[in-house]
């Protein structure tokens, strides 16, 4: 008996890894660039022994010829990265909404290393998505992604083809949406920053001798940082939601 259990464990654990890794990958906080590979694989098999006996009925048999296990393979992965994917989609309104904040206060050239994006980045951006990230973990909502793992099966069975239509309609509707997010959380800084060069554009005019846009940057900086403290808590809260919303439509239970 045990030569006919083993297999059928070992496909099945090795089957809802293939998954279950990909989505590690990508799903921010689990996948980021600074977490090393061995973390991210360790995470992954626990989680897929885990699995194994919730979703062993789930899982197709074992394949009568080697060869059909490249299909099973590649359709799992598929899913896995498009379901961290979207996830991570929610996270780049942060950086967005970063990016547009620092080109209205003045602090666009100020640069420094991205962890969440693993390249060069706006100052306020990093710091933007180093928050939420923290905000994340801290509101339990990474619970939600381990629930978004097991109930992907779900939603997407296995040993089935991904419908790959509904796969890039949804991509491109969660880009759109981020987007939407990042320039409402910065919509404050960019009426800040109307009213400003307005004002500036203004007194250029009246006194054209006058370095209007030189004297002004340290205040429009300093103006920046205020209304950032005013609205900072609002901000992340109005993330949050919208990521426990995007999140809420992996899960089915």
């Amino acid at each position: 008996m045990l030569a006919e259990v083993l297999p059928a464990t070992i496909f099945s654990t090795l089957l809802i890894f293939a998954r279950v890794g990909a989505m590690i990958m990508v799903l921010p906080g689990f996948g980021e660039p600074y977490i090393p590979p061995r973390v991210r694989l360790g995470i992954a098999m626990g989680l897929s022994i885990v699995l194994q006996p919730v979703l062993v009925d789930a899982l197709p048999p074992i394949p009568a010829q080697p060869v059909s296990l490249l299909p099973l393979i590649a359709g799992e992965v598929l899913i896995g990265v498009f379901i961290g994917g979207m996830v991570r989609l929610l996270v780049t309104a942060l950086h967005v909404a970063g990016i547009i904040i620092s080109f209205q206060a003045s602090l666009g050239f100020a640069q420094s290393f991205d962890p969440a994006q693993g390249a060069q980045g706006a100052l306020i951006g990093s710091f933007f998505s180093i928050m939420g990230m923290v905000m994340i973990f801290m509101a339990d909502l990474h619970h939600m992604m381990m629930f978004a793992v097991s109930d992907s099966y779900l939603l997407f069975p296995a040993a089935t083809v991904p419908p790959l239509e509904d796969f890039a309609r949804t991509a491109s509707n969660w880009v759109a949406n981020s987007f939407l997010i990042g320039l409402q959380i910065s919509a404050p800084f960019i009426a800040y920053a109307l009213v400003l060069y307005i004002g500036m554009g203004l007194v250029n005019r009246l006194m054209p001798q006058m370095q209007v846009f030189f004297i002004v940057m340290p205040l429009q900086i300093m103006l920046a940082f205020v209304i950032m403290m005013m609205v900072l808590g609002a901000s992340m809260m109005w993330f949050l939601e919208h990521f426990e919303a995007g999140i809420a439509m992996f899960l089915v239970s």
